[in-house]
């Protein structure tokens, strides 16, 4: 397999923006406190509560907060894949994981935070799952569009140089696609005599 192709797998890609998420979660020091209502270990608190970081927030700027990461890291797969569908799927894919065990937990060791809370966070996170959708097809088809117009200038580059290589015995009238010493129909000297013609022009 090659590297690329490693690269471009979802677990890669979904490993990369849980990473960078998390990153900047830990730079800001960022927490979304639960009130557990059920025993739970250590351990588990800990999970929950790391997962929660994620997708949960407590006012408005925490929700703006979250937004903006989520809206960030969802150009990765814009960049990485040349498919509006991988990169939306590999955005919703990224999405939805933190976020079904999220609810899980909480409807199962916070029931009543789960409960009081849960339109609270749903609505939000919906809207974000649908606006992670938009930048990613509105994304895809910019970056789509800029790739397009730079392989076209390139194809443009090619013709411009091929049609200068290009060349005609003054003998014969036989076209090449280069500049070749002798014409393989008439086998005059076609650099000599462009050397004669220069020098007679002088």
């Amino acid at each position: 397999m090659k590297i690329i192709d490693v690269f471009r797998s979802k677990v890669i890609v979904f490993i990369i923006q849980i990473f960078i998420l998390s990153l900047v979660l830990i730079s800001f020091n960022y927490t979304s406190p639960i009130n557990f209502d059920v025993n739970v270990s250590p351990p588990q608190e800990r999970i929950i509560q790391t997962i929660a970081n994620y997708v949960l927030f407590r006012d408005f700027s925490g929700l703006i907060f979250i937004y903006s990461i989520w809206i960030s890291i969802s150009f990765i797969p814009i960049i990485v894949y040349n498919s509006f569908k991988r990169a939306y799927s590999m955005n919703l894919l990224t999405f939805f994981f933190p976020n079904f065990f999220v609810y899980t937990f909480l409807s199962k060791y916070s029931p009543n935070y789960y409960k009081s809370n849960f339109l609270f966070h749903i609505i939000p996170t919906i809207f974000i799952g649908l606006t992670i959708v938009g930048v990613s097809l509105g994304g895809s088809f910019i970056l789509k569009k800029l790739r397009k117009t730079k392989i076209e200038t390139q194809i443009e580059d090619l013709h411009i140089i091929m049609n200068k290589i290009k060349s005609k015995c003054p003998n014969c009238g036989t076209e090449f696609n280069s500049t070749p010493i002798y014409c393989y129909k008439c086998n005059l000297n076609i650099m000599m005599k462009n050397e004669d013609t220069i020098e007679n022009e002088k």
